[in-house]
């Protein structure tokens, strides 16, 4: 007890460093149990993408159980009757999972039905059936004929119902009686009604409606009273089916789910012999746990560098801390005390705080977990459905966890303190200008070689063994491409720490004869006291350095990803029309037998003939060819539609292409109005030598100009002002090539080439093709009033793409919001961290150096001389950590974002790969920056103010 109130004392004596503490704890806790919330509620996203991605004839929830009865052994009612009650009524608790669709369904065998008056049923027909009873049956199916058969026998005739279908496939009639032979006895049936399915796809029907067509299903009590309990027939098969709701399903049911699935064979084989799962949703829930195990990897992988840094801000409190108190720690052992109990005084702070930090850490983690999944992109957050985060038990061992490192980091560097006497402080005091381990072995220089090992794998491509490109649909980025960089930036840091007092001593040498007495002398501080300065200049080089690295990758591949598809598509929205077609014919070819054939077999998109081929001419043995002629539908209609901007024609078809009598192959052939094309398409300007609009005044200039790609007219030497044919619509159209570029909106040169030319040349050539409508929309226009606007104009639609549902789409990947989530939260974590850090730093430095300002204002240094003695201090410190923080981050983003893109997909990746670094990512940082030097000259002006010469040169210790 007595130790308590001491531990509660000295807490509150040092309660902003007790309260820093809580700090850094409460935020390790917090962004490490964000990551199990965030994946645990993004598995409901996952899992109902796969189940509306999953082409199986049975829901993937779907769960069914067998007895298949054995030779000549009767089922055991009684064990049975155990098995069945357990399927149908603890099954599901068992399981903990809501179902949609429950059934049972009860065989005999199977038998050759004989009519009991053969006068009124056909005996020749040959009917094989099978007794049947289904478990409500009548809530998935409607009567056709007749009604539902009674529970009870009618006497000693049983009643069926049957298929519809199997009425007419059988010869069967409601009203027909039949004898059904089983083991000892001969049953009568009587045919009391048909039935069809409400649902064809209902999951009911798990097992075919084909299946059902043999069956005479009776009333599931008649069966079970009448003819297994009363009768005693013997059960053929039985099959019990459910269809599992997994939509809710979270990630810590996945693990107790599929144990529960292996256990359920054990329980069911217990309670009936024979009895056992015959398939189940087993692989579906290893699929969800491969893909939420995938997403932590990831999300942990990209929030290590951050929990690091946040470990070392609570090291380095706990560091200054130690300091502070090293002579308290010193005399107390002195006097008596033992090593375990000062110890054990620590772990109890460090319990009390941890204890605090999991409580308030958790509920901060919750709130980082929604923000995460409302991330629409870097620093961009959007009001959308929230994220059903989970919270379990997962979520508490993740940040207890997270409490036991940073206790460790604490406890352990207060071990050798508390070994420590007077004599042993008095020791340390005097060698305290060694230089720390790191520094005498080389762990910086062995760092850096790992961060230039990794780099090299990364060149090499060995590192990136899984694809990291950005697919048009799902982002897929390595883990190792933000842990790496973290290392090179730690490690870079450190060298710069070891070569820091060079770079004093150097300028204190070079300026020593011509610096005013603030300068040397603060160049003098640092250079004997540099050691003391590298906590707080390794967490700014750090913070700030992952901050920008963060911010430069998260806004390359949001760039990236958004550009491949905006790319793909060329413009906002892709509308076509559906075109009318009309075939005429066309005179014979004068020689039908050897005369020579147009070019066949070249498709145009949109026709719904064939160019090249006809019907026969009545009365005649040979084929008139035909052509079609298309009916365009009213283009100015789009103009005028809601919500567009510009519309423009741009007819794309397949074309083979010739120059000097040498074939080029086929390509893309890509129609346009130059000035209406050039309002519609996305044109990003370095991906052309000259501005697009250069190239589109080109075709302005010829009506039959055409443009190439480069590769093409490398390969094939062609150059501006070649002649070159293109097959169209059977006619050989001839163009001039005024230009080369290497790449065109939604074409893929490497894939195959384009020629760009003007849609009206093409018409007068060849006739009018089917052409597709590109349209650029309003700012925040919606597609649907302009469709609905369209069909109201008697415009019959044949296919929409709107590149806004692609990105929408993309944008609630959960993987894709978890990186951006991260990354985000991540770098305004970095930013406060360093605001934090350099307050909390100057801070105590300032308190602890009060003897060394009262001598210097004793010796006659003017306060202005002292303040701009310790601005220069900080300048020298934070200022050239901060901007060494700033370029250690860019340096990362140049070496490591280009492996973004894996060695395979980046020669050809279009549009290519650039790195992006947004000034507006900095404005933070700049504010940050700002508002920290502001912080320490207020905090340097107020602690000069309020010094007191006769307080600060006084016998004793600096404390």
């Amino acid at each position: 007890m007595a130790m308590l109130r001491f531990l509660f004392r000295k807490m509150w004596n040092t309660r902003w460093l007790t309260f820093s503490s809580l700090i850094g704890l409460t935020v390790a806790v917090a962004f490490t149990t964000s990551i199990p919330m965030y994946s645990d509620g993004a598995l409901k996203r996952v899992v109902a993408k796969s189940l509306a991605d999953d082409g199986q004839s049975m829901p993937p929830g779907s769960l069914a159980v067998r007895y298949q009865a054995t030779g000549s052994d009767r089922t055991d009612p009684a064990s049975f009757g155990e098995v069945d009650r357990y399927i149908r009524e603890e099954v599901h608790g068992y399981l903990g999972l809501p179902y949609t669709v429950y059934n049972s369904i009860f065989s005999l065998r199977g038998t050759q039905l004989a009519p009991v008056d053969p006068t009124k049923v056909d005996a020749s027909k040959r009917r094989q059936m099978t007794i049947v009873s289904m478990h409500g049956l009548s809530e998935h199916a409607e009567l056709s004929v007749g009604r539902w058969p009674a529970d009870r026998p009618d006497g000693t005739v049983l009643e069926a119902a049957v298929m519809e279908e199997s009425l007419f496939r059988n010869d069967l009639h409601v009203g027909d009686e039949f004898r059904y032979p089983v083991v000892g006895q001969t049953l009568t049936v009587r045919i009391v009604g048909a039935f069809h399915p409400k649902d064809e796809n209902d999951p009911y029907w798990f097992q075919g409606l084909e299946s059902q067509l043999g069956n005479l299903v009776v009333s599931e009590q008649l069966f079970k009273d009448e003819l297994m309990a009363k009768r005693k027939v013997p059960l053929s098969t039985a099959n019990w089916y459910y269809a599992f709701d997994l939509t809710d399903i979270r990630t810590s049911q996945i693990g107790p789910l599929e144990s529960k699935l292996q256990r359920l064979d054990i329980n069911l084989y217990q309670k009936l012999k024979d009895t056992k799962v015959d398939f189940s949703f087993a692989d579906k829930l290893g699929e969800f746990k491969r893909e939420s195990l995938r997403l932590q990897v990831l999300l942990f992988t990209l929030a290590a560098p951050m929990i690091g840094m946040v470990l070392y801000y609570i090291v380095m409190n706990a560091k200054q801390t130690l300091d502070r108190q090293r002579t308290d720690i010193s005399v107390i052992r002195s006097r008596g005390a033992s090593t375990w109990q000062i110890v054990w005084l620590y772990v109890l702070e460090s319990l009390v705080l941890g204890g605090a930090a999991l409580i308030l850490g958790t509920s901060l983690g919750w709130l980082m977990a929604k923000s995460i999944g409302s991330a629409n992109g870097f620093l961009s957050f959007v009001d959308r459905e929230a994220v059903p985060v989970g919270f379990g038990l997962q979520t508490v061992l993740y940040g207890a966890a997270a409490v036991l490192v940073a206790m460790a980091a604490t406890v352990i560097p207060a071990i050798g303190f508390a070994r420590s006497s007077i004599v042993d402080l008095k020791k340390r005091i005097a060698r305290s200008d060694r230089k720390p381990v790191w520094q005498r072995w080389f762990l910086d220089v062995a760092l850096v070689a790992v961060a230039g090992l990794g780099w090299y794998g990364f060149r090499q491509n060995r590192l990136l063994s899984e694809q990291t490109g950005l697919s048009a649909d799902q982002l897929q980025v390595h883990p190792l491409l933000f842990f790496v960089p973290a290392l090179t930036i730690f490690a870079l840091g450190l060298v710069f720490l070891r070569v820091f007092p060079w770079i004093i001593a150097l300028a204190t040498r070079i300026g020593r004869r011509v610096f005013p007495v603030s300068i040397y002398m603060t160049l003098t501080q640092l250079s004997r006291s540099s050691r003391s300065y590298y906590p707080l200049m390794l967490l700014l080089i750090l913070t700030l350095g992952l901050g920008v690295y963060n911010a430069s990758a998260a806004r390359t591949i949001d760039l990236n990803s958004t550009e491949r598809t905006l790319y793909r598509y060329g413009t906002d929205v892709i509308v076509k029309a559906s075109w009318e077609s009309v075939a005429e014919d066309l005179p014979p070819p004068p020689d039908s037998s050897g005369g020579q054939g147009g070019q066949g077999g070249q498709g145009n998109q949109g026709g719904t003939g064939n160019p090249g081929g006809g019907a026969g001419a009545p009365g005649s043995g040979l084929e008139v060819p035909q052509n079609v002629r298309y009916i365009e539908p009213p283009f100015e209609v789009f103009k005028r539609a809601e919500g567009v901007e510009h519309a423009s024609r741009v007819l794309q078809m397949r074309a083979s292409a010739s120059a000097s009598g040498k074939s080029l192959g086929i390509g893309n052939l890509i129609g346009i109005d130059n000035w209406e094309f050039g309002n519609v398409a996305w044109l990003r300007r370095d991906l052309f030598p000259l501005h697009p609009y250069w190239y589109l005044n080109l075709l302005g200039t010829y009506e039959q100009a055409v443009i190439v790609p480069t590769k093409f007219a490398d390969r094939y030497a062609l150059k501006p002002g070649d002649l070159m044919n293109i097959a169209i619509n059977q006619t050989n159209v001839e163009f001039v090539i005024v230009g080369t570029l290497p790449y065109w909106p939604a074409q893929y040169p490497d894939e195959r080439p384009f020629f760009i030319a003007n849609l009206e040349y093409i018409y007068d050539q060849a006739g009018i093709l089917p052409y597709e409508v590109w349209i650029k929309m309003k700012e925040g226009a919606k597609t649907v009033p302009m469709l609905e606007h369209l069909q109201r104009e008697k415009v019959e639609i044949a296919e929409v793409r709107d590149v806004g549902i692609e990105l929408a789409a993309q944008q609630k990947h959960p993987q894709r919001g978890g990186v951006f989530g991260i990354l985000s939260l991540g770098f305004i974590l970095s930013v406060l961290i360093s605001l934090f850090g350099f307050i909390l730093y100057w801070f105590f430095n300032l308190s602890s150096r009060v003897v060394q300002f009262g001598v210097l204002r004793a010796m006659g240094l003017h306060r202005k001389q002292l303040t701009g003695m310790l601005l220069l201090e900080q300048l020298f410190t934070a200022g050239l950590s901060i901007g060494l923080g700033i370029g250690l981050g860019m340096l990362a983003g140049y070496l490591y974002l280009p492996f973004l893109q894996t060695a395979d997909n980046a020669a050809v990746q279009v549009p290519p790969f650039r790195i992006v670094f947004e000034a507006k990512d900095n404005y933070p940082i700049f504010i940050v920056t700002a508002f920290m030097i502001l912080v320490g000259a207020t905090m340097l002006a107020l602690h000069i103010r309020r010094l007191r010469v006769h307080q600060a040169v006084k016998l004793g210790e600096e404390r």
